[in-house]
């Protein structure tokens, strides 16, 4: 029930909209945590060194974001 949970909650928050409100950075991507499926934006990462997952300690995974035309590629 978690995996589908959380799945549902992705796909509720996702969007193809870049307009995020008045942020001046923009972000390039995200840090993920694969088994405790975490996220943290780049722009809210501190440093330059991928952080620790808040949940389970690893580090996380950088990866970018899809381009316009929605490819992760």
């Amino acid at each position: 029930m978690g995996l589908l949970h959380t799945l549902t909650e992705a796909l509720a928050a996702s969007s193809t909209s870049t307009n995020r409100g008045d942020e001046a950075r923009e972000s390039t991507g995200a840090y993920w945590c694969h088994d405790c499926g975490e996220r943290i934006l780049d722009v809210d990462a501190e440093g330059d060194d991928a952080p620790d997952c808040p949940t389970c300690g690893d580090e996380m995974v950088f990866e970018r974001s899809p381009d316009s035309t929605g490819c992760a590629c």
